[in-house]
């Protein structure tokens, strides 16, 4: 897989001054947990997965979720699961033909519903497992994350991740916030290997309180919302833990013949954009046409990459200080090295732009 490979080779010299490397799902964890992008997130009854994967009819797809959890109704569940394997099904007897490369699937999970229905899917998927990378867990908490990971942990297949998704009311509410994220936080250093990317639900926050952003803001701007999300960085990407945390869903749309100048997509981007000066590393999207803009605020810029660079190389136990080659700031090595080492991450995947170029001149181009 790689990023922005619909782009003409032209194009691609014109925005890129590195252009994105290639990945695969048999990648390291570290590799992989920052290569999700933007993860769309479709409902398993959806009748076209398998149709969108195997004739790559969405631009720009990397990472998917088929939800058989809040996107589909409880009476439908059985419907969800039945759809769930045709649409695997199509996929491996695709991958059997050769008319389609195992290599340019998009990185698959599957949301479920407990960890009692995580041990069912795993065990009906059977041979399909081959095709998915992971598991989504919602509602994860103190009681019953060791559930949800010692299921993978011991199932046969052994390349599976989980990806847990912190949105329970002991997280959201202050009284019981602290101790909560500090049981979560054991719970995952006991299955750190297993722990692909950290998700937050902040529409299950928001309801717990009755409220809902307008399009025109972002979940900063709703301020309990705000704080919630705020801790929740600072147990898990300190540079102790280390986890990525992806940011969490923008919930409007428009069609994707009037996202050009669409309201929403601009409430996207500005929530995007604060997603990454903030900490998350990606985001979960509902829409095929929110794919494009978040990721375009992955690239890295120019002056970020040559700055870690700088700070990496001068990292010799010698160097304390040394100016930016741009002149308008100062590197200290120490202190901004945790910083350099993910520039450089994001950099191989998602690759750097030219001087002249920014996320804003990339939509324009492309929306």
């Amino acid at each position: 897989m790689r990023y922005f490979d619909y782009l003409r080779e032209d194009e691609e010299k014109k925005i890129f001054y590195l252009p994105p490397k290639d990945f695969s799902r048999e990648d390291h964890k570290d590799t992989l947990s920052y290569s999700l992008g933007a993860t769309l997130y479709v409902p398993a009854v959806n009748g076209k997965i398998s149709n969108y994967i195997i004739h790559r009819k969405i631009e720009g797809l990397v990472s998917m979720v088929i939800c058989l959890e809040d996107a589909i109704g409880d009476n439908m569940v059985k419907r969800a699961q039945e759809n769930l394997l045709m649409h695997l099904k199509n996929i491996n007897d695709k991958l059997k033909e050769g008319t389609i490369d195992y290599e340019r699937i998009p990185l698959l999970f599957i949301r479920v519903r407990n960890p009692k229905h995580l041990k069912y899917i795993i065990e009906l998927l059977d041979e399909n497992i081959n095709l998915i990378t992971g598991f989504v867990f919602p509602k994860f908490s103190s009681r019953n994350g060791y559930e949800f990971f010692s299921i993978i942990e011991n199932f046969k297949y052994k390349g599976l991740y989980g990806m847990p998704i912190l949105e329970t009311k002991e997280i959201l509410y202050k009284d019981s916030r602290y101790d909560e994220l500090e049981q979560v936080r054991m719970i995952l250093g006991d299955y750190k290997k297993r722990v692909l990317n950290i998700r937050v639900g902040a529409t299950d926050f928001c309801s717990s309180f009755g409220i809902r952003r307008p399009y025109d803001k972002t979940i900063y701007d709703v301020s309990m919302i705000n704080d919630c999300l705020f801790d929740i960085l600072n147990y898990f990407i300190r540079e102790e833990e280390n986890y990525v945390i992806s940011g969490p869903v923008w919930e409007y749309f428009s069609s994707m013949e009037d996202r050009k100048d669409s309201k929403f997509i601009r409430g996207l981007i500005n929530e995007a954009y604060m997603d990454k000066i903030n900490g998350f590393m990606g985001k979960t999207v509902i829409h095929p046409s929110h794919i494009m803009p978040v990721q375009s605020t992955l690239i890295v810029k120019k002056e970020e990459y040559l700055d870690a660079l700088n700070i990496i190389k001068n990292n010799n136990g010698v160097t304390g200080v040394v100016k930016s080659q741009f002149g308008n700031k100062m590197n200290e090595i120490k202190p901004h090295l945790n910083w350099a080492n993910k520039i450089i991450k994001k950099s191989n995947i998602y690759g750097v732009f030219n001087g002249e170029e920014d996320y804003e001149s990339f939509l324009k181009r492309k929306l």
